[in-house]
């Protein structure tokens, strides 16, 4: 049974920094591409972040480009991302994601099958 449980939210200044991670678990990912999405209360889920697990090439929203890293670690298998100079804006619940691909990696909340329970981050002004 595939499990991503992610942890790292909490509370930080504007202009501080966070990393978040997204254990994997119940079978192997490296066949798949991961991915953050976040969201906020009564908007649409919208993508952040993602990554070829086997290749390691990533891809970033506009709005975080510069700013966050999505990366791997293969050992424990955890998917992370860390966020710098973080803005009032990116208040939001982030979400981890996996999905089995065989060439493109999805930037859309229906590219996704495995979903995490979401880890709160609120940025303070």
């Amino acid at each position: 049974q595939v499990q991503l449980v992610e942890s790292g939210g909490g509370l930080v200044q504007a202009g501080g920094s966070l990393n978040l991670s997204c254990a994997a678990s119940g079978r192997s990912f490296s066949g798949d591409a991961m991915a953050w999405f976040r969201q906020v209360t009564g908007k649409e889920r919208e993508f952040v972040a993602a990554m070829r697990w086997s290749v390691g090439d990533t891809f970033y929203a506009d709005s975080v480009k510069g700013r966050f890293t999505i990366s791997r670690d293969n050992a424990r298998n955890t998917v992370c991302l860390q966020m710098n100079s973080l803005k009032p804006e990116d208040t939001a619940t982030y979400y981890c994601a996996a999905q089995p691909i065989l060439w493109g990696v999805p930037r859309d909340v229906s590219g996704y099958t495995y979903w995490g329970q979401g880890t709160q981050v609120t940025v303070s002004s």
